[in-house]
């Protein structure tokens, strides 16, 4: 069943999960069995539907997107297009972000939760992550993404971005620590990863901005894809890969960890 319904429709329907404020499981995220979910039903928003702070919104495994948005490849939108805003201490979950968007979701001021969050069909990124500070945690856990062209999760604010059971197929780069954001340090951790049909790498951070990398127990599937590569930060364009592999703060990770098929 397909329905357009007003942000305000879909308020109503998640009303159970705000008032219960489902609480996450404490425990690791296994690794991912490579299977995609069945969606539950389709639900078109007209704008992008809030998610506040201190709020769950669980989406009871339908698939969600926009009624008035297309995806335009890699050209850049901004939050108008996405589906979900997240924000800081608001949990999204149980949710299959559908083809008809830009954005996906975003988390303005970083600091949200998304778990078991699925994109059927990336356009620009995934997850967007953006201002917060220092101190700032993002989770993402479990979950999945396919056929990004380029980045998966865009990590442009502050803070850390812990990533776990999650499934990523067909991409470009699933986690990007923004290359022309300015000299800010951005941490992020993976674990019980499973990448399928990789491009470029799975992490790209900046060398000289402070960037550090945490990686264990990924499976990678395809293209024997970089793990953990990384980039000279710039203000003045996209920078380009200067080398890969353990290294340092910036680059935690042991070979051993890592398998192929």
């Amino acid at each position: 069943m397909v329905n357009v319904v007003s942000v305000f429709t879909v308020a109503l329907a998640a009303v159970a999960a705000v008032a219960s404020g489902a609480s996450m499981r404490s425990e690791a995220v296994p690794m991912p069995t490579g299977s995609w979910p069945a969606s539950k039903g389709t639900v078109y928003l007209k704008e992008p539907y809030t998610v506040k702070k201190g709020q769950t919104f669980d989406g009871g495994m339908k698939t969600y997107a926009r009624s008035n948005v297309k995806c335009g490849g890699q050209k850049e939108s901004g939050w108008q297009t996405a589906v979900f805003m997240v924000e800081p201490g608001a949990t999204l979950k149980n949710v299959i972000i559908g083809k008809d968007q830009m954005e996906g979701v975003h988390c303005e001021q970083s600091g949200c939760t998304i778990q078991n969050v699925w994109w059927e069909d990336v356009c620009e990124d995934a997850l967007s992550i953006k201002g917060g500070s220092a101190g700032s945690v993002t989770k993402v856990i479990g979950g999945g993404a396919r056929s990004a062209d380029d980045k998966v999760i865009q990590h442009n604010g502050l803070g850390s971005v812990q990533i776990e059971g999650f499934y990523a197929q067909d991409f470009g780069k699933l986690y990007r620590s923004c290359g022309t954001c300015g000299g800010k340090s951005r941490k992020v951790s993976l674990k019980n990863v499973l990448a399928v049909n990789g491009k470029v790498s799975l992490v790209t951070v900046n060398k000289n901005w402070g960037d550090q990398a945490t990686i264990e127990n990924i499976k990678i599937k395809g293209k024997k894809v970089d793990v953990c590569a990384w980039s000279q930060g710039s203000t003045s364009g996209e920078p380009g890969k200067l080398g890969a592999g353990p290294s340092g703060s910036l680059c935690q990770y042991s070979t051993s960890t890592i398998s192929y098929a």
